[in-house]
């Protein structure tokens, strides 16, 4: 850290993202990528859009939004197109939150408390129920700002649409962020609800389903007028943040929509196999919508397990807080790599029981 640094910024923890190897070939179950590529009308989109590099972005994305808009059946006056979903949290929380309470669970996506820190919000932070779920009566008519991401994030658990609707029409007079990242995997999506409320943001990103985790696409949905506002915000901090191939890819996406939507579903396939085959190992394993699967095994830390298996060339995420330290998160590969990881994973085990 400089010495020029402002002072309020110098006990800021930056949020971890995952390892990202350079060198030895490894299975990377660590980030939650897709293990698909982007289809191949969405490569060639981005291709074509190379020789116009020389121009600057649409930065309204208008051909995006409208696409977007008709694929989620609402309009486009209700659509805001970020660089990646990350972006729209960090407006949201600049624009909603830094004057007022925010809201979030304890085990949860790791930027939410770095942007209330950053923005200087007041963090209410609720622990999850012991079965990691998390306690939508714990929010309801809380008079706060409210971020939870469903499926949650490390955890995959889900919160009905019911559920949701309760926290929202419990609250009129906050404004509540439902960051649906997963909801492809299984998850409910409350899209709809955001046409019958004014304080509530479904946020969504390109990053997991539709392969575009390199692209930066995200985008959410909500009422006109904070819709407009997200994009005062924008157009204060960077007016061009949706480059022109990402545009072009995130279009081609939607349109090439069938491809994303067959994979997510081979993807649900292959964790409904990874979690049967785990707890026939002995592995506790949370009950995941999401891309991921949360698991422990009471004979290995978690902290051993991503040891052993990073040993035997596989990456998975080990986080340290407390609660969850004995876990490993999983992200869900392709049929080859999942067959992999538990060939290797009953090789690691039975190495305890000799």
């Amino acid at each position: 850290m400089s010495r020029f640094l402002c002072e309020k910024f110098s006990s800021l923890e930056a949020y971890t993202p995952g390892e990202q190897p350079q060198g030895m070939k490894y299975i990377k179950l660590n980030t939650n990528e897709s293990p698909y590529p982007p289809s191949p009308k969405t490569i060639a989109a981005a291709g074509m859009e190379a020789e116009k590099l020389n121009l600057y972005s649409d930065p309204e994305s208008k051909l995006l939004k409208q696409r977007l808009a008709e694929r989620y059946g609402v309009k486009y006056e209700n659509v805001f197109t970020s660089n990646g979903s990350d972006e729209i949290l960090q407006f949201f929380f600049m624009a909603f939150c830094s004057e007022r309470d925010v809201a979030y669970p304890s085990i949860s996506y790791g930027f939410y408390p770095v942007y209330a820190e950053l923005f200087g919000c007041k963090s209410t932070v609720i622990p999850l129920k012991d079965d990691f779920s998390v306690d939508s009566g714990d929010y309801e008519g809380i008079n706060k700002n409210i971020v939870i991401a469903n499926p949650n994030a490390p955890t995959g658990l889900c919160l009905t649409m019911a559920q949701v609707e309760k926290i929202v029409t419990s609250n009129p007079d906050n404004i509540v962020l439902i960051d649906e990242a997963y909801v492809d995997f299984g998850g409910d999506s409350c899209v709809e609800l955001t046409k019958k409320y004014s304080n509530l943001v479904v946020c969504m990103t390109f990053s997991k389903s539709r392969s575009l985790a390199g692209g930066r696409l995200g985008f959410c949905f909500a009422n006109e007028e904070i819709i407009k506002d997200l994009e005062k915000i924008k157009y204060s901090t960077n007016p061009y943040n949706v480059n022109r191939m990402t545009q072009a890819c995130g279009v081609a996406a939607i349109e090439d929509d069938g491809y994303y939507m067959d994979n997510a579903q081979k993807i649900i396939k292959t964790r409904e196999y990874l979690t049967e085959e785990y707890r026939k190992l002995g592995f506790y394993v949370l009950d995941s919508k999401a891309n991921f699967i949360f698991a422990k095994h009471n004979s290995i830390s978690g902290a051993e397990f991503y040891r052993e298996l990073r040993a035997c060339g596989i990456l998975v995420r080990h986080f340290s807080k407390a609660e969850i330290k004995d876990f490993v998160r999983i992200s869900v590969g392709t049929m080859e790599d999942i067959e992999t990881l538990v060939i290797k994973t009953k090789e690691i085990l039975s190495k305890r029981f000799v």
